[in-house]
């Protein structure tokens, strides 16, 4: 699957900290819109609202619908000491695997008070802690804990971030991190997509806090990608079937819909040879250059850190250099990166573009 060996420090490029977007913009879909040509590089500057334009009717639009958590909780030891609490996933019913941020080291045993009760660390799995808390767990975090900006928007969370930091369909809960390209949808978007007959689907992936570690190594291949939990259903996989025979694309919104779907088409490779089928499980899918596509065709995605997995998988998707030069373009146009901030469209034989980088 993977033919040439390419170093992190390939998918560095330097960014200005003001254009790191702190908040979002008042409407959703007022977020600048980067569309770039796959095979050429060229580019075009536009909106998110222009997105029907670029959708062909015929096209699947496929959108995670995992909702966010309240995923971090302060706490504070026996000896007075804070501590961070971060949610990773629930294991059982009152039973969570959870990062756990401290001054001094934590072993089991050790109990941490909250607002809402104590919570028992019971031991360490990795780099993960299983702990118990004192009730369901994601009632538990969602009552008393508070949304999980990433780490590099540098104020806290406030109230508007409980809908922001979520997008308008999140139905299922579970993620500790907003699968960002969603953000950018309100419901006048989705009215206008529905009216340019794009059909539209469903995935779930839940993004775990993993997304936000560092690739450690300079080869990326001896990366080892984190788990995430993945459930593709049999409407959308029957829909994926249905576009790709009426000759239409399939879209996805987001980096965790490029990996849902993939990691999907893996499994149904492995199994029967059809194109996807059905599929719930745990996935390590490192989408990175060289990876042949079997499903995604066109790439609705959020600017995302150098030297991050997530650029990575972007660059698989396209050329690298193309893609780096379209990030070089948005610097220079004041373009607003990373959770809350603008977007970009890849996709094949894209019209009105402006500028072709060489590849």
């Amino acid at each position: 699957m993977y033919h040439s060996r390419v170093n992190l420090s390939d998918f560095s490029y330097e960014l200005p900290p003001e254009q790191i977007a702190q908040s979002p913009l008042p409407v959703r879909s007022a977020s600048r819109m980067l569309a770039l040509d796959r095979d050429s590089g060229a580019w075009a500057d536009g909106s998110v609202r222009d997105l029907p334009e670029r959708l062909q009717p015929g096209d699947l639009l496929v959108l995670n619908d995992t909702r966010v958590v309240a995923a971090r909780l302060h706490g504070v030891k026996p000896t007075g000491g804070q501590v961070e609490v971060l949610l990773e996933r629930a294991c059982a019913e009152c039973e969570a695997l959870v990062q756990v941020r401290a001054s001094k080291p934590v072993r089991p045993g050790l109990v941490i008070s909250t607002a809402g009760g104590a919570i028992e660390v019971l031991e360490r799995l990795a780099d993960l802690w299983r702990v118990r808390v004192p009730g369901p767990v994601l009632d538990f975090f969602d009552r008393w804990g508070e949304v999980p900006l990433p780490p590099y928007i540098g104020r806290a969370a406030d109230a508007s971030d409980r809908l922001r930091y979520q997008s308008v369909f999140a139905r299922e809960p579970g993620a500790v991190a907003a699968p960002t390209a969603s953000l950018h949808f309100d419901r006048s978007l989705l009215e206008a997509i529905a009216a340019r007959q794009v059909e539209t689907a469903f995935v779930t992936l839940h993004v775990g806090a993993g997304t936000f570690q560092p690739v450690r190594t300079e080869q990326i291949e001896a990366h080892v990608m984190h788990s995430e939990r993945v459930s593709v259903g049999a409407q959308t996989c029957e829909a994926v079937v249905r576009t790709r025979a009426r000759g239409g694309r399939i879209v996805a919104v987001g980096t965790t819909v490029v990996r849902a779907l993939e990691s999907a088409a893996q499994q149904s490779a492995g199994r029967s040879g059809a194109l996807i089928e059905p599929w719930s499980g745990e996935t390590r899918l490192f989408i990175r250059p060289g990876f042949q596509f079997r499903v995604v065709e066109a790439l609705l995605t959020n600017f995302h850190l150098p030297e991050s997995t997530l650029l990575m998988l972007v660059c698989a998707f396209a050329h690298r250099d193309a893609v780096l030069g379209a990030y070089r373009h948005a610097v220079e146009a004041g373009y607003r990166f990373f959770s809350y901030g603008d977007a970009m469209f890849l996709a094949r034989g894209l019209a009105g573009a402006q500028r072709a980088l060489p590849l």
